[in-house]
């Protein structure tokens, strides 16, 4: 960190089906770039090292652990927590798994994701998490959310009230709701009081592109900076003070009225 600022970084690109290599390829060289502007936190695209392959997803998850263990050293050679999501197998299941690794290189959390997404067919290829997860970085609390759970506020609430001061995203959000991912990012900033830090990718696959459009969104609902629509990444610097100057402007905390919801 600078002072009491976290620099907030979002690593976007196009995501290859089944191509660990060539993806990794693209990881560790835009991780390079943010780690040249001493990033505090760099968050990957939903699937980041072989996308939707899911006819193939056993093979891949036999390179989950290594290269696990590859971000991990690279986030302590450069004191920057990375997050993203990745598939994982564990007893027969296969989970689309958000992994925190802190900015020491130890693994401070992972996040299943609960909500699968139907219309591509997750349901029949992974198994649905069944806990939410905020972790104790180094940085403070913060929440780990997965593309689809954007449209769940009992996830970023649930969060918010488990002391999050910020909610990474991994996602794969297709061009044609990009207007929905922006204003549902606004929205989870502006109700649960918190930054969003937001990774989504750009291409195309088989059937679908991608808009980029990966942001960082303050508690009130600005843009702090936005990655476009090409390979790339970006940073904002973030104050955390800012949580506490909203969350005193407009106290919902204290005016809940969860007995009757």
């Amino acid at each position: 960190m600078t002072g009491n600022f976290i620099k907030a970084g979002l690593v976007q690109f196009d995501v290859e089906k089944g191509r660990i290599d060539a993806n990794m390829e693209k990881v560790f060289r835009l991780l390079e770039n943010l780690a040249r502007e001493n990033v505090d936190i760099a968050v990957l695209p939903e699937m980041f090292t072989c996308s939707f392959d899911n006819e193939n997803l056993k093979i891949h998850t036999q390179s989950t652990d290594t290269l696990i263990k590859k971000l991990r050293t690279f986030a302590f050679e450069h004191n920057m927590a990375i997050t993203g999501s990745l598939p994982e197998m564990e007893n027969g299941s296969i989970f689309n798994t958000m992994i925190f690794i802190d900015a020491d290189g130890t693994v401070k959390g992972k996040y299943r994701k609960i909500h699968l997404f139907r219309l591509t067919k997750e349901h029949l290829y992974y198994t649905p998490g069944k806990q939410i997860v905020t972790v104790n970085s180094l940085l403070g609390r913060i929440g780990l959310m997965i593309c689809y759970d954007l449209r769940f506020p009992e996830l970023a609430r649930a969060m918010f009230l488990d002391q999050a001061d910020i909610i990474v995203i991994s996602a794969q959000w297709p061009e044609s709701r990009k207007m929905h991912w922006e204003t549902l990012i606004k929205a989870r900033a502006i109700e649960n009081q918190l930054f969003m830090v937001c990774s989504n990718r750009t291409g195309k696959d088989d059937i679908l592109s991608f808009p980029g459009m990966s942001m960082v969104v303050d508690p009130m609902g600005n843009v702090l900076a936005e990655a476009g629509r090409d390979e790339n990444c970006v940073y904002a610097k973030i104050d955390p003070e800012n949580i506490f100057t909203a969350r005193s402007l407009i106290p919902c905390i204290n005016d809940r009225q969860p007995e009757i919801y």
